[in-house]
Parts: C-alpha cells; sequence; structure tokens
C-alpha cells in the first residue's frame, strides 16, 4: 500500500516563497509517476505539476510555470513543489499523487493534502 504524506504548506504574503514535501512509502520511489494538484475553496481540483519518473520528464499548468519547480530526491523517498513569487490566487489545498503506470493523467494513490494561503 502506497502512503503520501504531505508537510510544508503555511501562510506566506504575495511574493513570497515555500516548499511543500511528499513523502513515499510502501513502493519503490524511483518508478512512480508524482504530481502535485490542488484546489481552492468552491473549485475544482486542478493539475500544478507533475515528475514521470527520477530523472524523467517534467510538465507544469501554466498558471505557475517560471514560478514553480518540482523536484525529487529519491534517497529520501521524497518529491518537493517549490513555489516562488507566490500569489494570493494560488491559495489552495495542495495534495500529493502517485501512480505506477508511465505513461498518462491518472493518480491512484492521494496524500491528504497541506493548506497554502498567500495574503495579499
Amino acid at each position: 500500500q502506497v502512503q503520501l504524506t504531505e508537510s510544508g504548506g503555511g501562510l506566506v504574503q504575495a511574493g513570497g516563497s515555500l516548499r511543500l514535501s511528499c513523502v513515499v512509502s510502501g513502493r519503490t520511489f524511483s518508478s512512480l509517476r508524482m504530481a502535485w494538484f490542488r484546489q481552492a475553496p468552491g473549485k475544482e481540483r486542478e493539475f500544478v505539476a507533475s515528475s514521470r519518473s527520477t530523472g524523467g520528464s517534467v510538465a507544469y499548468s501554466e498558471s505557475v510555470k517560471g514560478r514553480f519547480t518540482i523536484s525529487r530526491d529519491s534517497a529520501k523517498n521524497t518529491v518537493y513543489l517549490r513555489m516562488d513569487n507566490l500569489k494570493p490566487e494560488d491559495t489552495a489545498v495542495y495534495f500529493c499523487a502517485a501512480d505506477p503506470s508511465i505513461w498518462g493523467t491518472k493518480y491512484t494513490y492521494w496524500g491528504q493534502g497541506t493548506q497554502v494561503t498567500v495574503s495579499s
């Protein structure tokens, strides 16, 4: 059973930075396709960033491209989301997701989420 545990959320002023972490247990980390999603109040969950595998390709939504960076540390079984130049519209619950398949947009495993609040 794969477990994902996020941390690193909090309250930050606009223009500030945060780094989210997601620790993975229960499966070989390097083979997992990983992603970050977010859900703002009253809105649907949306894709933020993905990493196909350790050393593989990454992708970002247009709204965060150039400000957010997804990275992985295989030694720590952890995926990170570095968020710079945060905006109030980035306020949301951020979720870590994982899937064992190499390709696709579906994710089988999800974390519990961590709240990010950006004040103006």
